[in-house]
């Protein structure tokens, strides 16, 4: 049986704690189920009823879905598309090119969005459709947590970040937080993007988080405001 110690707490209260410990700790990867509630209930020595119950408020706090046919899994955050709702790219997922990826000082907006100072990882990455330039990106990522990252092949990350986080680091990004502006192209951002130099662009700055809510990453994504597209449905 796995619990923690705390035997003053209800037992559904423990289960939930260790399960949640055992969850932060990537014991399941993203394509593996958790063991069914029978097959749980039989390890921690409770019903199936109390088992049910403890992975119904998991559900609620959304740090695990159940997919039907399928089984329960840790939830991950679908971010596959989420830039597609602002920049039209239909069902496509962009391409990634890195173009420069070095260890820096964190500057002072940066260290406060990680909630920690000193070194960081940043990333400069061109994102591609059609050949052709569609956002450039600022990544930051704290170190050391994310060296594995610093040092991989960069045919190895992928055109998405995310999994290849969880696959060379462990850390699973669950929920971020997205803020969009408008901003005017940098000469730099102008000679990437292929545009005029000042020429409007739409910048959605992101702090993406694990289960606990520790930030793994702050992004700041830059494309043309020719392409932004927003919509909403209301009733």
């Amino acid at each position: 049986m796995t619990q923690t110690d705390d035997a003053r707490l209800p037992l559904h209260a423990r289960t939930h704690d260790d399960l949640l410990r055992r969850i932060r700790a990537g014991e399941w990867p993203h394509d593996v189920p958790l063991p069914s509630e029978g097959e749980l209930a039989a390890e921690y020595g409770i019903s199936v009823g109390t088992m049910r119950r403890v992975l119904g408020t998991l559900t609620s706090d959304g740090l695990v879905e159940r997919r039907q046919g399928r089984g329960t899994f840790v939830r991950r955050a679908a971010f596959e598309h989420s830039l597609a709702r602002f920049f039209r790219a239909g069902d496509r997922v962009p391409a990634s090119r890195i173009l420069d990826r070095q260890r820096v000082a964190a500057p002072a907006d940066v260290a406060h969005a990680l909630g920690s100072s000193g070194e960081v990882l940043h990333l400069l990455r061109l994102r591609l459709l059609d050949d052709e330039p569609y956002l450039v990106e600022d990544i930051w990522l704290p170190l050391p947590a994310f060296e594995p990252v610093a040092v991989a092949a960069l045919d190895d990350l992928g055109d998405l970040l995310y999994p290849a986080y969880e696959r060379l680091t462990g850390l699973v990004v669950a929920a971020a937080t997205e803020d969009l502006s408008v901003v005017t192209a940098s000469a730099d951002d102008a000679v990437v993007l292929g545009c005029a130099d000042a020429s409007p662009l739409v910048r959605v700055e992101r702090s993406a988080r694990s289960v606990t809510g520790q930030v793994l990453e702050h992004r700041i994504s830059r494309g043309p405001a020719s392409r932004f597209h927003y919509r909403m449905e209301i009733s």
